[in-house]
């Protein structure tokens, strides 16, 4: 081969071998090339816009079950013997109806002797009162002296002073027999019994505790600012820890506030056949007046790390998360604060949503 052949050969190889190597850089770097990155695809949602509504302002209390009022029955008497007892706790009783009895005895005893006196003291009143009469008649005939005849006339005032005091010294016994006979002091039912049979009782001390008319109440508990606008007859619901909720009315509010809570009771009524027992702890809410509230539908609210947010959404279709203050919860809506009444919320599927998200209206 001659030496200029040979060389145009060389030249053919090297250049085919450069465009070899050229084209495989180039399908290389269009391989590695990154493709354009997809759209992230539109979350189909449901939107409302908040609704203005009248609500009940509800004031969450707390407290327990308690007697409307209470009733003592102690011994009036003392130094008897109990005898026999006809209540215990949790009897319904009647007012009059006898609870226990006390020894008789001694007592009748004493009735009878005041009674012999006071036999005694009349019949000496009537002599007292002949001798009396007597002396009257011979008033100035000289048949009796001016002296004797006083002392006729003073012996009948002092045996009528002693029928007096015969008769009252009666009457105490008296009482004191019908004293022996423990008697409710109104219709309820006891709650409380220390009478205990064969105990010599106290004058005073106290026997039977009686729930009266067997009424009960709710005793909430509200701070300054409810105590406020609570007002009497105002409606609660009261919720046992059973979940069995209950109605009620205000029946009064304390005037002042303890100074060691600094909060106060609110007394409220509930049903005779409540079913609720002295001592039961219950929640409730006071109803006071209503407030014009801003609410939506409850399943438009999310909440993450204890906060709540609502999805608004914007004229592009893109979401934004508010910050929004939750309040009451009524007939599937919720109360909210932080957000205008003419942004466009999402009511459904909120939970898979993070902000600037592209969505899908499928309805308003």
């Amino acid at each position: 081969m001659k030496p200029a052949t040979k060389k145009i050969v060389i030249c053919t190889v090297m250049v085919l071998v450069v465009a070899s190597v050229v084209t495989g850089l180039k399908q290389s770097a269009a391989r590695t090339e990154p493709r354009p990155k997809a759209a992230k695809a539109a979350l189909s949602v449901t939107t409302t816009r908040p609704v203005q509504k009248q609500w009940p302002v509800q004031l969450p209390a707390s407290g327990s079950i308690v007697a409307w009022q209470e009733a003592v029955i102690s011994a009036e008497t003392g130094g008897l013997r109990i005898t026999a007892l006809h209540a215990d706790v949790g009897s319904r009783v009647k007012r009059g109806q006898v609870l226990a009895e006390l020894a008789r005895a001694s007592v009748q005893a004493e009735v009878r002797r005041y009674e012999a006196a006071l036999a005694s003291a009349r019949a000496s009143l009537a002599k007292a009162k002949a001798d009396a009469d007597r002396a009257r008649q011979v008033l100035g005939s000289g048949a009796l002296s001016e002296q004797q005849i006083n002392a006729y006339l003073a012996e009948e005032k002092t045996a009528q002073a002693n029928v007096d005091l015969a008769e009252a010294q009666l009457a105490v016994q008296q009482v004191t027999l019908s004293q022996t006979r423990i008697v409710s002091v109104d219709d309820g039912v006891v709650t409380s019994r220390s009478a205990v049979l064969g105990q010599v009782v106290a004058s005073g001390s106290e026997l039977f505790r009686l729930q009266r008319q067997g009424r009960l109440e709710w005793q909430a508990e509200v701070d300054a600012k409810q105590l406020g606008v609570v007002k009497a007859g105002a409606k609660c619901e009261v919720t046992l820890s059973s979940g069995r909720v209950l109605s009620g009315t205000v029946r009064l509010a304390a005037p002042t506030l303890s100074t060691t809570t600094s909060r106060a009771n609110v007394f409220v009524s509930l049903a005779d056949d409540s079913g609720t027992k002295a001592g039961m702890f219950a929640n409730g809410h006071i109803k006071a007046g209503e407030q014009p509230v801003l609410a939506v539908p409850e399943s438009a609210l999310v909440l993450r790390d204890g906060r709540s947010y609502l999805f608004e959404v914007g004229a592009d279709n893109k979401v934004v998360r508010r910050l929004v203050t939750a309040g009451m919860h009524r007939e599937g809506m919720v109360a909210i604060a932080g957000l205008s009444g003419e942004s466009r919320i999402v009511t459904s599927g909120g939970s898979f949503l993070a902000d600037g998200d592209l969505v899908t209206m499928v309805k308003e």
